[in-house]
């Protein structure tokens, strides 16, 4: 164990009596290892890495990491109390000291994630994308032993997450990457650490990701054919106990010897892994008085280089019709999104009466001070509860969630909020902003397959090409051209 770098040991966790996280977890990280933390939406890997951080502390057990090791962790998001501040400001507060001549630091570290910023420019300004490239680069500008990123590729377009990529397969420091986007984990990991949320253990795998899969279904298969030889066994020798009982007389002696052998058949079984429950299939329902011709963009506002310019377009949008918007991080996309949404994007006519559902990509259209239920019941239209709590229930929301304020949610978990609410909403022009960002892989083709059937005006921006090619795209607008 002396490569060993950071160890949990039989480590107890939980947030409430009711609500436990880790159940005696063990696991072991090899100094120079690069592995994925994959699990179900809510089972727990941020609150593992905030463990290992120090931010939580264990119930019982220990988490040990080696003498003098150096963790830095990029979030998922950066947090909104620090949206205001410059970007020299953001990077000043990765160090417990003040660092003398910060600039060309971070002008060192921004460069590996390929952006170019102003110092003094606050961090509001920058694009979700731009925002995932600093929280990177406050990780790695601090040059720690073992490097925690939390959905490091959301918001990252295509360029972006091949510059990443590089640099994980070369990076020799010790690395755990919490992500749903198994083709970028395929190229540099080297196996999985997988919290499975029913036994709240952590299980440990070698190799990429499908080989995992591979190994799981593998052992799922091999567990349930030994439980169906053990229950022909059981169920055969309980036929025989019953048929001995009647026999009577010292024959009851040789049913309880039966019975008695039945139970340690059923001792031998084993429980078979539970696999992550998958959102029910679902529609999105459009309302049928919608207008044939929807949305119509005449001009668009790019950031390019910082600066703002505007460029001429004849599109538009009719019922139906769904439009692919692309272009890199930081020209605009996302702005161009929010102020369709707001009704205040200049160049962009939506009809009168249409009704707007928007999936924002930091989830800031949610009341994070609001209950998961007062916020679904709150949904336009007014939804009854039942239908309510049975649309929630689609997307595994029941229950303790159910009480739970949105802040408090996982980002998985809020994602999957949003999308609940945009059913009880009916609306009649989706506008959705990187609606794969935080959400468990299993649930994808679910959500594709309702965003493809969706029969109302539809724009959406996504940097995942696996995604897109599961939906129906009739327009793209690229912002770039």
């Amino acid at each position: 164990m002396s490569d060993a770098i950071l160890r949990f040991e039989k480590v107890h966790f939980s947030y409430s009596e009711n609500a436990p996280i880790l159940d005696g977890a063990d696991f072991v990280v090899r100094r120079g290892a690069k592995l994925t933390l994959m699990g179900q939406n809510g089972a727990g890997k941020s609150t593992i890495f905030s463990l290992i951080t120090g931010e939580h502390t264990p119930e019982t057990g220990t988490v040990h990491c080696a003498p003098r090791a150096s963790i830095a962790i990029a979030r998922q998001v950066i947090p909104r109390e620090q949206m205001e501040w410059s970007v020299r400001e953001f990077f000043e507060a990765c160090f417990s000291e003040k660092v003398y001549d910060i600039d060309p630091k971070i002008d060192a570290v921004l460069e590996v994630v390929n952006l170019h910023a102003p110092h003094d420019k606050p961090i509001r300004s920058f694009s979700g994308g731009q925002q995932a490239r600093l929280l990177l680069a406050s990780a790695l500008i601090q040059n720690p032993d073992i490097l925690l990123l939390d959905e490091p590729t959301n918001n990252l377009d295509k360029a972006g997450i091949r510059h990443l990529t590089d640099f994980l397969i070369a990076y020799d420091k010790t690395c755990l990457v919490i992500s749903h986007d198994a083709d970028f984990l395929n190229e540099f990991s080297h196996g999985v650490l997988y919290l499975d949320v029913h036994t709240h253990k952590v299980e440990q795998y070698r190799g990429d990701y499908h080989a995992v899969v591979r190994d799981i279904s593998a052992r799922i298969e091999k567990e349930n054919r030994r439980n169906a030889q053990l229950a022909k066994h059981i169920q055969a020798k309980k036929e025989k106990a019953n048929f001995f009982a009647q026999k009577g007389g010292g024959m009851r002696m040789v049913a309880k010897r039966m019975r008695q052998k039945a139970e340690v058949l059923e001792e031998s079984k084993v429980d078979v892994r539970r696999e992550d429950k998958t959102i029910r299939p679902f529609t999105i329902p459009a309302q049928e008085s919608l207008p044939l011709d929807v949305v119509q963009i005449s001009s668009f506002q790019t950031t390019i280089k910082h600066k703002l310019s505007t460029k001429k377009a004849n599109l538009s949008l009719r019922r139906g019709e769904h439009l692919h918007l692309v272009g890199p991080n930081g020209i605009g996309k996302s702005r161009l999104l929010a102020t369709m949404a707001q009704g205040k994007a200049p160049g962009v006519t939506i009809a009168p009466g249409v009704r707007i559902g928007y999936y924002r990509q930091d989830f800031s259209n949610l009341d994070f001070a609001a209950t998961v239920y007062n916020t679904l019941m709150s949904a336009a239209g007014k939804p009854t509860e039942q239908h309510m709590r049975s649309v929630a229930a689609g997307f595994l929301i029941t229950g303790d969630m159910m009480r739970k304020k949105v802040g408090s949610l996982s980002e998985g978990q809020k994602g999957l909020v949003a999308f609940a609410q945009l059913v009880l909403l009916e609306p009649e022009l989706l506008i959705l902003d990187e609606p794969t960002n935080h959400i468990n892989f299993r649930h994808l083709p679910v959500i594709a397959k309702a965003l493809d059937t969706y029969k109302g005006a539809m724009i959406v921006v996504s940097h995942v090409p696996e995604f897109v090619a599961q939906i129906r795209i009739n327009k793209v607008l690229d912002l770039e051209r």
